[in-house]
């Protein structure tokens, strides 16, 4: 058994946080004690992101930090910006070990080759990584226990189809691979055993789940076919001891009259449906190369709403894309006060090389961007407190997560099956990990204040 040290860092997004957890797990069952990113250890796994030069930047500069917290230390990029920066990456002197994308789940033994071959004063092999775009095997990892205590995220797909304009990822997680549906129920049960009352089904591309799978083509009139994940998301509610069950980013064409009909005649699932948009106008959704219009966007939300009372929809807006007019961002303003969503993710667009947009004429300087940003973010505030005040005087399900303080008050806090943060004072510790049903109060600045 290794009495090894290894301390970890996530970059990026919540697929990324399942899959750092998951290396966690696998280097304590191999005997490293993990300790934090800012202690000295022996190896250091930075699980890199390369979504934007910006995601690019954050990763070699942690790959850095830690090559200076500890010169000795075993240095290990891992993840996506190593997919698309290989070459740059094995002439960095910080970094002793790459792995990529498909890789993670042979950490441990990676590891114990790389110190077996310097103790032997042979020189390690510094690479280990595949052609991820032919790469159709769905990479295993498994968790018992995830870094928050009631939510846990298990992920189910990996890769994407899609090849927007703007986006590096097809290119850093490959093809579509989704996971067999007897392992994800064997991880889900194996967190119920350990405590855990809801869970997220997360992918790179969610809506894709189990389409490689399938002899015809998936998209059928327009419409992304639901059938494997329904039948996924059917199977893990019928798992006892499971309160809830939420769903990642979706990709809109999902959202058809049977996919939510069927969704809303289960009682765990929670009506909280993060639908990416990028853009409210057609013209940019088309140079993005988003395969919908914001009239079949819409509808989807109505169909959303005809079967649920109140659910919340969430979505990404960029701004600032390459020809974006003044006109342009003017329709899309216009388009998100129509839909009137809960949460909105304002992104200001970044160039990313390797990708179509990064080439693409009318470049919209930072100013404008910035200016674009602000005013998309003070209608997300807007939206917002709209959405939460309906709860007021009403009364809610909450599945308490953690003690906090709100407002100098000393509150339970948690979250209803919409995603709503409820801060209840005077509650006790009693209430972790419990669901309890309060009445909305005041709508506070990132949440709502329950009454018991």
């Amino acid at each position: 058994m290794s009495a090894r040290t290894a301390a970890f860092h996530n970059l990026g997004c919540k697929v990324n946080s399942y899959e750092t957890e998951a290396m966690q797990e696998q280097l304590s069952a191999r005997g490293y004690t993990i300790v934090p990113f800012d202690c000295a250890a022996d190896v250091y796994i930075i699980n890199t992101c390369s979504v934007t030069n910006m995601a690019d930047r954050k990763s070699r500069q942690m790959l850095h930090r830690a090559k200076k917290k500890n010169p000795s230390a075993v240095v290990v990029a891992a993840g996506c910006y190593v997919q698309v920066a290989a070459d740059a990456l094995k002439e960095d002197t910080s970094v002793d070990l790459i792995i990529g994308n498909n890789k993670k789940a042979q950490l441990a033994d990676i590891l114990d080759q790389f110190f077996a071959a310097r103790e032997k004063e042979e020189i390690p092999e510094a690479a280990c990584l595949t052609d991820i775009s032919t790469d159709r095997e769905y990479e295993n990892l498994h968790l018992t226990r995830a870094g928050e205590h009631t939510r846990a995220f298990i992920k189910v797909q990996d890769g994407c189809n899609q090849f927007c304009s703007y986006c590096i990822i097809p290119y850093a997680r490959g093809r579509v691979r989704s996971r067999q549906p007897e392992d994800v129920l064997e991880e889900v049960r194996g967190l119920i055993a350990n405590g855990y009352k809801e869970v997220v089904l997360t992918g790179i591309h969610l809506s894709s789940y189990g389409i490689e799978r399938m002899e015809e083509n998936p998209v059928q009139e327009g419409n992304w076919n639901h059938r494997e994940l329904l039948s996924l998301i059917r199977a893990v509610h019928e798992l006892e001891g499971l309160e809830r069950i939420r769903l990642g980013s979706l990709e809109p064409r999902i959202i058809t009259e049977e996919f939510a009909s069927a969704l809303a005649a289960l009682p765990k699932f929670c009506p909280h449906f993060h639908l990416s948009l990028q853009s409210g106008c057609d013209e940019t959704l088309k140079r993005m190369n988003r395969h919908y219009t914001t009239e079949d966007y819409l509808r989807r939300c109505e169909i959303l709403r005809k079967h649920f009372s109140h659910p919340a929809i969430t979505t990404d807006v960029i701004v600032g894309f390459p020809g974006e007019t003044e006109e342009e961002f003017a329709l899309t303003k216009s388009f998100l006060e129509q839909v009137r969503f809960y949460e909105m993710h304002v992104f200001k667009y970044s160039r990313r090389e390797g990708t179509k947009a990064a080439r693409m004429e009318n470049q919209v300087p930072e100013e404008i961007k910035s200016r674009r940003s602000d005013a998309l973010l003070a209608l997300e505030e807007e939206m917002s407190r709209e959405y939460r005040g309906y709860y007021t005087g009403r009364k809610v399900k909450v599945l308490f997560e953690e003690m906090q303080e709100a407002e100098g008050e000393a509150c339970m806090t948690g979250y209803t099956p919409e995603y709503v943060r409820v801060m209840v004072p005077g509650m006790g510790e009693e209430m972790k990990g419990k669901i309890g049903v309060v009445v909305g109060g005041d709508v506070l600045r990132d949440g709502i204040k329950g009454e018991g």
